[in-house]
């Protein structure tokens, strides 16, 4: 990966100021197949006694790289992980295709099996994907293919686990949505308001409760707003396209562990959202306490760090 000009295939130029990294994180370009780059936000592990898998982060809807560069990078990498954050195309500082939208569940798929074969190499990472990133991750997860059996050309790189944190379900959000219509109009209409119509862009109140929790200041919710604003250039799917072709089919021949992280005060994906996750993968949800959507910036974001590291670190036990 190397600092590289934009590819001529962009149609604009990035962010007009790029998130300011912290300490020990690097701003990468990976090149992709059509010729299109893609950030990645770095940071190395401190030193560790045992050999831990790399983790690879996906961000969801109206996000991008430095979401999880905030408070996880830092957190892990300090943890003995090697943390790499990815901007899927046309978000945060990475290259805009052509067309309306950013890509399908199959192209932003390919472009982080791309990034993990390239760079990888060997050790299996730990896929970690928020919202509508986390179905991204699924598809991902049901297109894992032993390469033996297939070739590398049609297989997407193994995984040593995969974790869905407050993730679209594998239905999509056309249940999420329903029910908010018959059991709660008003939240219904703050969620299409906020999403759909981008108000959260406009409030700094509807950008707090659709995000974060109520104890968040103004003026980091504020902050967080327009790197949101900033970074999400155009749509990462084209929704109706997107729904027509769900739920994600059901991994094949695939033992890869998956964690289910909810937040008990997510206000876009619900608990019975939340469920049918963990009943399609057979595992038991774990629901966050005192947290919001976005559990990795929240004002309590080391709880669900907290779990995902104690999760982690049963994976790498012998």
């Amino acid at each position: 990966m190397t600092m590289k000009p934009m590819a001529a295939l962009t149609k604009s130029p990035r962010t007009t100021v790029p998130y300011e990294l912290k300490k020990g994180q690097n701003r990468l370009f990976h090149k992709l197949p059509s010729g299109l780059k893609m950030e990645v936000i770095e940071q190395r592990r401190s030193k560790s006694e045992r050999e831990n898998p790399p983790l690879v982060f996906v961000h969801g809807s109206y996000h991008a790289a430095w979401c999880w560069a905030e408070h996880w990078l830092p957190f892990f990498s300090s943890s003995g992980f090697d943390s790499y954050a990815v901007s899927l195309l046309g978000q945060g500082e990475s290259d805009e295709p052509l067309g309306t939208v950013a890509g399908t569940l199959q192209t932003h798929a390919s472009d982080i099996a791309d990034f993990i074969e390239s760079n990888l190499g060997s050790s299996p990472p730990v896929l970690i994907g928020h919202s509508f990133g986390g179905l991204i991750v699924q598809y991902y997860l049901a297109n894992i293919v032993n390469k033996q059996t297939l070739g590398t050309e049609n297989a997407f790189p193994e995984l040593s686990g995969v974790v869905l944190v407050c993730s679209v379900p594998p239905s999509g959000n056309s249940g999420l949505v329903l029910r908010y219509l018959f059991s709660n109009p008003v939240a219904a209409f703050k969620v299409t308001l906020s999403l759909a119509a981008k108000g959260f862009q406009k409030s700094i109140p509807l950008c707090r409760e659709t995000f974060f929790s109520q104890a968040m200041d103004d003026q980091l919710v504020k902050r967080y707003q327009d790197l949101m604003i900033e970074s999400s250039r155009m749509p990462l799917f084209d929704l109706r396209k997107l729904n027509a072709s769900l739920p994600v089919p059901k991994p094949m021949e695939n033992s890869t562990n998956v964690l289910v992280l909810g937040a008990k005060d997510d206000f876009i994906v619900d608990c019975e959202g939340l469920k049918e996750t963990g009943w399609f993968y057979e595992v038991e949800p774990v629901c966050i306490e005192g947290v919001a959507h976005d559990m990795m910036l929240d004002c309590s974001w080391e709880k669900g760090a907290e779990v995902l590291l104690s999760w982690l670190c049963g994976l790498s036990k012998p």
